[in-house]
């Protein structure tokens, strides 16, 4: 082939074709010296797109580079090929037959489409982190309307550890501090207020904590922060507003694990947004 002319390798994918395409990329960089065109054929799931496209392939004289997961689907392309002098590569068919053959199971059992599903929960993991890390500590209530569970407690109720565990699930968490006599902010009450959670915790456990939390950054644990008296006023405010808002379901997280305390939190939400609670946990 000359270096005027162009070369078109159609890729034809049951999914995204984005594993061939990065596959080819890196093939014909020793190629730099041609005119080489990529067209990325996605979701093909029918011998009919197969025929119309095998087609399209003749008449610009192509090259298939095919990623499908069916037998049934791969035998198409390479007969109708075959059949128009078009030359094929499967990418996909032999590394799933070694497989099978190494593995001990059949093809049936494949399923099209399985790679991109399992991006888009990656993606979706690393979106709801980058929200929950931004939206951590109250640190700031732009988008908190985008949040699928709002956390509302005092200091060292778990919050932070809980939001960040219910991240990696693909839940977006905000959770909002509580500091006595401080009112909460309105963005809250502007919310849907079936989103929001209520943290409690027994006020000798919490003064245990943050003493502990103190001593291990090298303060003195006998101020205002780990006092007993001190404390139950802010559990005694917080209650209160709870009280005011019957609507938010309060979850006692005292000596109790985080992964229970989150799969109850999920269930609770889940279950008033109609959601399925196997869907996000």
């Amino acid at each position: 082939m000359s270096e005027q002319e162009q070369a078109t390798i159609f890729i034809l994918a049951d999914g995204t074709g984005e594993t061939a395409a990065t596959m080819i990329r890196a093939a014909v960089v020793q190629y730099a010296d041609l005119n080489i065109n990529i067209v990325r054929c996605k979701n093909v799931r029918t011998e009919e797109q197969i025929e119309s496209l095998i087609e399209d392939v003749h008449a610009q004289k192509g090259i298939i580079v095919f990623t499908m997961v069916s037998p049934q689907m791969s035998r198409k392309v390479m007969d109708s090929a075959a059949q128009k002098g078009i030359l094929t590569v499967d990418l996909m068919g032999p590394l799933l037959g070694a497989l099978d053959n190494y593995l001990g199971r059949t093809n049936s059992g494949h399923t099209a489409g399985l790679l991109r599903a399992v991006d888009e929960q990656y993606f979706k993991r690393i979106e709801a982190i980058e929200f929950t890390v931004k939206h951590d500590d109250g640190k700031t209530l732009t988008h908190l309307d985008q949040a699928d569970i709002v956390l509302v407690g005092i200091s060292r109720t778990s919050k932070t550890p809980l939001s960040i565990f219910l991240s990696h699930k693909g839940w977006k968490v905000a959770n909002i501090p509580v500091v006595l006599h401080t009112p909460l902010p309105e963005e809250v009450f502007k919310l849907d207020q079936r989103r929001i959670v209520g943290l409690t915790i027994d006020p000798a456990s919490l003064t245990r904590i943050r003493k502990k939390r103190l001593e291990k950054f090298g303060q003195d644990p006998g101020g205002e922060y780990a006092n007993i008296a001190h404390i139950q006023k802010e559990i005694e405010y917080i209650r209160e507003i709870f009280k005011q808002n019957r609507r938010w379901p309060v979850f006692d997280v005292t000596d109790r694990a985080l992964e229970e305390t989150a799969a109850e939190i999920v269930r609770v939400v889940a279950s008033r947004l109609d959601i399925p609670f196997n869907a996000m946990f």
